[in-house]
């Protein structure tokens, strides 16, 4: 389990690295110039909080993987993450209108990648709080 909070945590660092490249990409200073300044703004703050967030996760992650195993309040904490990631899984599936993806090639492959990063995560914050044994950092015999 321990390698797998390492690799979710530098996923997490990456992830949160990728959201600096998002203003660029989505054309942010053409396309939200219809919006007003406060929804501007809240664009670009919000993505900001949720990258700072994500990059804390992936630190959590790399350098306390050990406590999230080993300790009642690591095992809150997975639990936690597990909603939050398995939501997030959800959201991927319903959220986003498949117009977005569809019969799109790039854009597909995201959307699978994307399906299988958030089921990769959730499952190793799943397996942590409910199956690995805190003793023993494994699965039960």
């Amino acid at each position: 389990m321990l390698i797998h909070l390492k690799i979710t945590g530098f996923l997490f660092i990456v992830l949160s690295l990728i959201h600096l490249f998002f203003p660029k990409y989505f054309n942010w200073k053409n396309e939200l110039k219809s919006l007003s300044l406060i929804n501007r703004q809240m664009m670009t703050i919000h993505t900001f909080f949720v990258a700072l967030i994500v990059f804390l996760m992936g630190l959590l992650c790399l350098t306390s993987a050990n406590e999230l195993i080993t300790t009642e309040l690591g095992k809150t904490i997975s639990l936690g993450l597990a909603v939050f990631w398995s939501l997030r899984l959800f959201i991927q599936f319903f959220g986003y209108s498949n117009e977005l993806w569809k019969g799109k090639t790039f854009e597909t492959f995201i959307h699978i990648l994307f399906i299988i990063l958030w089921t990769y995560i959730s499952t190793i914050f799943w397996v942590n709080y409910f199956l690995i044994n805190p003793s023993t950092n494994s699965l039960p015999s």
